[in-house]
């Protein structure tokens, strides 16, 4: 297995890890950057971004990256094809295996490797990707405005989401397969009492349809109970909060994480447990999720990489 040593290595693309990379290399930290399994990160499966400062008229998922990645190239970032399969943190410089075929050795390690948000597995969540299915009502609830929606969770998060929604949409189903919420008990009443928000207990959507995008929901009631039935309600959107996966489990020996797989950080800093690893993006954000916080942890990430470096001399 071959080694190579780098001054600052950024496992993860997207805002955080392009943004990382910007900065990094304007500092002349030389810094090497590996795209990881989905290179550009979640928004490259997003359509249309509206709230991206700078982009008056929108812009598409793929290109914002697309744009963050030649920037990053510009002032001489190196990035890479390739997703890390192994780390070792126990001291520096910090081990990171890459295809399970090359080991990097870097002297400071940015982690920007996102979150993926969790799915029910249906195949029509992948026909109508971008097409109606979402997994962030922030970044796309403005799109339905005045339109029907349907929103599936039963925790704070599909409170939180369905509430939001609420102040655009016309109408929000909130599919929950329970017969309760497992909210807490603010968000329920909210909830509840939000005259737009209609609550499906003890449903399950087993499938989308339309011709050109979502036009609705196919839902089972009470499913493998004797009084099932079947039901359709008409929808324009189709939203996902059942929760996110952190991309962390190959540095979970050496660094803190939550019980979800965050990665614990000091507040208002990138800095985790280990010196001169620093965490940027959704990999350590379990509360914002946007292109913009995400991007602005990756700045903060390369500066205190830049410093710790300079310290090192």
């Amino acid at each position: 297995m071959t080694t190579e040593k780098v001054r600052c290595l950024i496992v993860g693309s997207g805002p955080a890890g392009y943004t990382a990379a910007i900065y990094a290399s304007r500092a002349n930290l030389a810094p090497v950057l590996y795209e990881g399994l989905q290179p550009g990160g979640q928004l490259t499966t997003t359509t249309e971004v509206e709230n991206f400062p700078g982009y008056p008229q929108g812009i598409t998922g793929p290109e914002m990256m697309e744009d963050l990645k030649k920037q990053a190239e510009r002032f001489g970032a190196d990035i890479r094809i390739g997703m890390a399969t192994k780390t070792d943190l126990s001291q520096a410089p910090y081990k990171v295996t890459i295809d399970d075929e090359k080991v990097i050795e870097a002297d400071a390690l940015i982690i920007a490797t996102g979150a993926t948000a969790k799915y029910l597995g249906l195949e029509d969540e992948k026909k109508y990707a971008g097409m109606g299915v979402s997994a962030c009502a922030t970044c796309d609830g403005f799109f339905y405005r005045k339109k029907d929606v349907a929103v599936v969770g039963g925790g704070d998060t599909a409170c939180e989401e369905a509430l939001y929604l609420s102040g655009l949409a016309k109408k929000v189903f909130l599919i929950v397969r329970k017969p309760f919420l497992r909210a807490s008990k603010v968000m329920q009443d909210r909830v509840l009492n939000a005259p737009n928000i209609e609550v499906l207990f003890e449903h399950n959507a087993i499938g989308l349809f339309g011709k050109n995008g979502v036009e609705g929901v196919h839902l089972v009631k009470r499913l493998g109970e004797a009084d099932e039935e079947k039901l359709d309600i008409a929808v324009d959107g189709f939203f996902l909060a059942i929760g996110h996966k952190p991309n962390s489990d190959i540095f979970k020996p050496w660094i803190e994480t939550d019980e979800v797989g965050y990665i614990k950080v000091e507040p208002g800093t990138p800095k985790t447990k280990v010196p001169g690893v620093f965490a940027a993006g959704d990999v350590a954000d379990p509360h914002y999720r946007q292109a913009v916080t995400a991007a602005g942890t990756g700045c903060m990430a390369a500066i205190e990489a830049e410093r710790y470096l300079m310290n090192q001399k």
